[in-house]
């Protein structure tokens, strides 16, 4: 008798979660026999729960806050992408192995440059957050040629280091320490030119309904603000950036899309069309 390969997300409060719809429409149109689930766990039970995942048959993981840099020690191999960027967002089992990836940075950028349309050569852009999300996309946008990618994130030594370690790949900075302002500044005036033309929030703030620090002179006319999160109605984040006049603010069910067909390839050598998954996701939001 055939048996079903057998896929998941696993993470602390991903009850809500559309990978398994992202990854059942994905199936459906690639005619892959599958099925995806989830798997919520706390942190304390994480590897024990990969662990009996994988005894038990399963063919492949989406890693999720906040397990992403956890998933790297359980990893026996990793790609080159998820060894640069020190965090792991997808495991597959094979053979003996278990092989960790990272398909965030690679989603990311297609859900910015082909659904968005937004040109990032050249662009300045400033990213929130030092912990596995933004490990994860840190390489990619440096290979696009951005001219500089500016970190800030409320504790500074995580920062610096995460700027030290990519300081190879490109232009990459810290926000000085004086040059920050607690979001509620926002309406202080913004220095000439100091605007950014992308700030992506790779922290867990959303996650919490909560707004993140973010340079009260950041945002200009041209800008684009990005969330890694996503739900169903906009996040604090986004809500803010259209309150400071951003020209664009979205959340990040493109790059959960994107990211997620890049995760599929990987596991059964498909590339699903993301277009269509994409539409179909926010039709169910909307409804």
């Amino acid at each position: 008798m055939n048996t079903i390969d057998r896929y998941a997300v696993i993470g602390a409060g991903v009850q809500h979660s559309r990978s398994p719809q992202i990854h059942s429409l994905f199936a459906k149109a690639t005619d892959q026999s599958l099925r995806y689930d989830l798997i919520d766990v706390p942190p304390g039970d994480f590897a024990a729960a990969v662990r009996e995942f994988f005894a038990g048959g399963g063919r492949g993981l989406n890693v999720t806050v906040p397990f992403k840099e956890s998933a790297l020690a359980l990893a026996t191999e990793l790609t080159a992408r998820a060894r640069r960027a020190g965090a792991v967002n997808t495991l597959v089992r094979g053979g003996i192995t278990l092989l960790g990836d990272n398909t965030d940075g690679a989603g990311l950028v297609r859900d910015l440059t082909v659904n968005l349309g937004c040109r990032l050569r050249g662009a300045s852009v400033l990213l929130l957050g030092a912990g596995g999300a933004a490990r994860g996309i840190i390489a990619p946008l440096l290979a696009t040629g951005v001219q500089r990618l500016t970190i800030h994130n409320r504790h500074a030594e995580r920062a610096q280091q995460l700027a030290g370690e990519f300081a190879d790949l490109g232009p990459v900075c810290v926000a000085a320490l004086d040059s920050v302002n607690a979001a509620s500044e926002a309406n202080t005036a913004r220095p000439p030119g100091a605007a950014f033309d992308l700030i992506i929030n790779a922290t867990s703030a959303s996650l919490q309904g909560q707004l993140p620090q973010v340079p009260a002179h950041a945002v200009g006319p041209q800008t684009l603000c990005y969330d890694c999160a996503y739900g169903k109605s906009d996040t604090v984040f986004v809500s803010w950036a259209r309150a400071q006049g951003a020209a664009r603010a979205v959340t990040g069910l493109g790059m959960l899309v994107e990211q997620a067909a890049e995760s599929f390839y990987v596991w059964r050598g498909v590339r699903p069309e993301t277009a269509p998954v994409l539409v179909a996701l926010q039709q169910n939001i909307q409804t």
